[in-house]
């Protein structure tokens, strides 16, 4: 194929998809209504995919013991049960008064923020290195006076959400009882659905999709807790003030693709410049090499070369979800479009390709 082709090809792929943001942008109003119900919707539903993929190793290990599969998930009901109430007895309550202390506290945030920026500002050191007339430092307490509203706002939502949990608690565990109970029967009956000379190869889109995402969600969970692992460890040994609640929320943003982390390192680094100017830096310090080590030994070695996904389309659809769908679009966007990239092969493969290489 020559140049011209390929960039003939490139062109017309890049306006194919032009056009399918167009088209999105024009029905985006029809689908706002929408959006309140498909979020009570689709909160338990994800909850219950998510621990499916986690569960159900679990129930296929004890499957292969002759244990019944219904029997199975009781038993592992029961084991979760007997988890949760370990850590509502155990880890919630520091959790839970690190939370409401730090919202107490955030008023008094920016007092102490004003003291240390101007600390730093009367340090020798710091003076040499910088102009007199330089504003640096009052940049500085403008843009961490953002970081802590947004940490305070974040703050609010987390707790709102956490109100009204008790639904999401209600609903998803029936949710997961039956994905787990009747999940290994999806493939086949989606097969069922299309002409018989299709089943073949529905199957396999499903089962290529259905490994896919067994493989991200798991990979994404055991790389996440070792970063998790990293950065407590960390926080403790310099002293961080609400180490095991700002870790958690790490943990729990860092399934956002790149942007996660960089959004979970905001409290955390104002907290720790809070304390001190030392302790803020050092928190830095940790998150960066925590995220090296994730980056370049923990996520190869699990992730191998399965996440075929280029930066940059990693950057756009995150942006671009979050716009329309928020932090759910955020963490569900990858998945959804490693699922996609699947099904559009397969179609690409059987319907367009000896068409499209004519064009």
């Amino acid at each position: 194929m020559s140049l011209l082709d390929k960039w003939t090809r490139g062109g017309k792929f890049v306006l194919i998809i032009l056009a399918i943001v167009y088209l999105f942008s024009l029905v985006k109003p029809f689908f706002l209504p929408m959006q309140a119900v498909m979020g009570a919707i689709l909160i338990p539903l994800l909850l219950a995919g998510f621990f499916y993929y986690l569960l159900r190793p679990v129930v296929a290990y004890m499957e292969r013991y002759k244990i019944k599969r219904s029997i199975a998930i009781l038993i592992l009901y029961v084991v979760l049960v007997i988890l949760a109430i370990g850590f509502i007895a155990g880890v919630w309550p520091l959790l839970r008064d690190q939370l409401f202390n730090l919202v107490q506290n955030i008023p008094n945030f920016l007092v102490k923020l004003d003291v240390q920026i101007k600390n730093l500002g009367e340090d020798s050191f710091l003076s040499k290195i910088l102009p007199s007339d330089s504003n640096l430092l009052a940049n500085l307490t403008d843009y961490l006076s953002k970081g802590i509203a947004f940490l305070s706002n974040y703050l609010s939502s987390f707790i709102s959400f956490l109100s009204q949990f008790a639904i999401v608690l209600f609903t998803f565990p029936i949710l997961l009882y039956y994905m787990l109970k009747e999940g290994h029967r999806f493939k086949r009956g989606l097969a069922k659905l299309f002409p018989v000379r299709y089943r073949r190869t529905v199957y396999r889109v499903t089962r290529d999709m259905d490994k896919g995402l067994n493989d991200y969600i798991i990979g994404r969970v055991i790389v996440n807790l070792a970063l998790g692992i990293l950065m407590f460890i960390g926080f403790i040994i310099i002293g961080l003030p609400y180490a095991l609640l700002l870790t958690l929320i790490a943990v729990i943003l860092n399934f956002i693709p790149m942007f996660g982390a960089i959004i979970s390192s905001v409290p955390i680094v104002i907290i720790g410049l809070i304390e001190s100017p030392s302790i803020g830096i050092w928190a830095l310090v940790i998150i960066l090499v925590a995220q090296q080590i994730q980056d370049n030994v923990i996520s190869p070695y699990v992730f191998g070369k399965k996440l075929d996904i280029h930066p940059v389309t990693t950057i756009l659809l995150v942006l671009g979800s979050g716009n329309w769908f928020g932090i759910i679009g955020m963490l569900v966007v990858i998945p959804v479009y490693m699922m996609l990239k699947i099904v559009w092969k397969r179609i690409y493969t059987l319907f367009i390709s000896s068409r499209w290489e004519n064009l």
